[in-house]
């Protein structure tokens, strides 16, 4: 006589959150003061913002800006904001870093707006194998996050995972 195979995995109580679906889908484009600089070093105001004001600025519309300069100059706060002021009516984010910096404050943002009370007293498994590669960064904000809430964190995958957090 046979058994039946049970899957316990899909019986249990255990919620998985992957941390991928916080990715954005749309593409970061990067926006480099560089080319906006004299002899692509020393920034002068008026030129500055003769530059700006000819800029194309719909070639960013609905798209996720980064700001950031990738040559060694002293750039001044106020060059950050006057950028921002022409991309913030059209880009759907504007943030101030390289892509990796872009990224991350992408991820933390979204990962803040989760809702903990969906997961007041579950037991979630933060899924750790994917495609994408996650910063050590979100796995410590969704634990933050959880942590006051659930009834348990833990690592991996449902078949196969490490206990992070148990309330008592």
């Amino acid at each position: 006589m046979e058994e039946e195979i049970v899957n316990k995995i899909s019986q249990s109580a255990l919620l998985t959150l992957d941390l991928e679906k916080y990715f954005p889908e749309e593409k970061i484009v990067m926006f480099d003061l560089k080319s906006f600089l004299f002899m692509e070093l020393i920034l002068k105001e008026k030129d500055f913002r003769t530059a700006l004001q000819s800029t194309d600025w719909n070639q960013y519309k609905d798209q996720i800006v980064g700001v950031y300069c990738s040559a060694d100059a002293v750039i001044p706060v106020w060059a950050y904001m006057l950028v921002a002021s022409y991309l913030q009516p059209v880009a759907k984010d504007v943030i101030q870093g390289d892509e990796q910096m872009v990224l991350r404050q992408i991820l933390l943002k979204r990962i803040g707006a989760i809702d903990p009370s969906e997961y007041k007293d579950k037991r979630v498994v933060v899924k750790g194998c994917g495609e994408k590669p996650i910063g050590e960064f979100a796995y410590l904000e969704i634990t933050r996050l959880l942590r006051p809430v659930v009834k348990s964190i833990m690592y991996g995958e449902p078949c196969s995972t490490v206990p992070v957090y148990k309330s008592k």
